[in-house]
């Protein structure tokens, strides 16, 4: 866990991160509301609201299987 928020926070130190924006657009185009995608993870809809407007970032775990969700690698989604 600790290697994966070196690895968030140095991309995001070098400007190369763009998750928020990256989740909401893949969101959008799988059709897919914030509380669906919530649904799906078994989150609530305010987690989702709070990662697509940078308030938070998912768990390592929950990153790993948006990937899945969307069928992107870590550093599609990441950057």
């Amino acid at each position: 866990m600790l290697m994966y928020h070196k690895l968030w926070y140095t991309i995001k130190d070098m400007g190369g991160i763009n998750f928020a924006t990256n989740l909401k657009t893949l969101r959008k185009s799988a059709s897919m509301t914030q509380k669906q995608l919530a649904d799906i993870l078994k989150v609530d809809q305010r987690t989702v609201s709070a990662w697509e407007n940078e308030i938070c970032e998912p768990s390592f775990n929950m990153l790993r299987k948006l990937c899945e969700i969307f069928d992107e690698s870590f550093d599609d989604i990441l950057t």
